[in-house]
């Protein structure tokens, strides 16, 4: 683990191959990455970045992460959304921009990297508050969904709120709390919109200070409850921030998490998940 975890958020990477957009808004936008190896098409990665939905985080700290899983031979798509601080962010464009951006992707990419994405639903990878996204896109779009890989997700909106994360970022994003806006935490919460079809894997580091980890094992316990196919790595000695730093131990355990929802099926030979 680096000496300051969040050195990945400014980490140098190589610029996109393309830029594509999937609205007239200047953030609704996607860079592409091209594998970096020969083979077959493989289904379009889509990362969804996290930062509390907030405009100072944006897509490009997710550079070292893109690039990494394009060096595998993935084809990624970074996408961008309004977020609350700026014009239009926050409810409800922020999450429509995610949801239209991940039913757009794959043609915008295919058509940009022609002969490297297959013609199949994107994997979602979502980082924090971008796993919340994903997590809601999978419960409302899942015919638009191959499958999640939730990194450190904010799971539980209500929950969230309660513990003031990120000082008020639930309110800013969804307009108040759980009792002055009730309809839209019914309707964006992951934890209200269990069971999902999509095959989900959740990964969350034990010692993460900014989203804690039971939150994730909540929202796995009541997965499972309602028959979704989720699978959950706890993983000790990572915070927040090594689950999207490539240069972290927590690394071959993300790659081993994604490839499983490639290949869909379960998270082997990596760490062992919680039961």
């Amino acid at each position: 683990m680096p000496a300051d975890p969040r050195a990945v958020l400014s980490r140098p990477a190589p610029d996109p191959d393309h830029t594509v957009a999937y609205g007239d808004h200047p953030d609704q936008i996607a860079d592409l990455r091209e594998p970096a190896v020969g083979g077959p098409a493989r289904p379009l990665v889509v990362l969804v970045h996290g930062g509390f939905w907030r405009a100072e985080y944006d897509r490009r700290h997710t550079g070292p992460l893109a690039a990494a899983l394009a060096g595998l031979g993935h084809p990624v798509a970074q996408l961008e959304y309004r977020r609350t601080g700026q014009p239009g962010g926050g409810w409800p464009n922020t999450l429509s921009d995610v949801l239209a951006g991940v039913t757009e992707l794959p043609r915008l990419a295919a058509a940009a990297m022609p002969g490297r994405v297959r013609a199949t639903p994107p994997i979602l990878v979502g980082h924090s508050a971008g796993g919340q996204l994903a997590l809601y896109v999978a419960a409302r779009a899942p015919e638009a969904v191959g499958g999640v890989l939730a990194l450190a997700p904010v799971a539980d909106l209500a929950e969230a709120y309660r513990l003031d994360l990120d000082g008020g970022a639930v309110a800013e994003l969804l307009g108040g709390g759980p009792s002055e806006v009730p309809d839209r935490y019914r309707a964006a919460d992951p934890r209200t919109l269990v069971p999902m079809q999509s095959r989900t894997v959740i990964v969350h580091g034990e010692m993460d200070q900014q989203v804690p980890a039971m939150m994730s094992r909540d929202f796995v316990a009541a997965a499972r409850t309602a028959g979704c196919d989720i699978t959950h790595f706890e993983l000790p000695e990572c915070e927040h921030f090594g689950l999207i730093d490539p240069e972290s131990a927590a690394w071959p355990v993300v790659v081993a998490a994604l490839r499983s929802l490639h290949e869909d099926q379960r998270p082997i030979d990596a760490a062992s998940p919680t039961r």
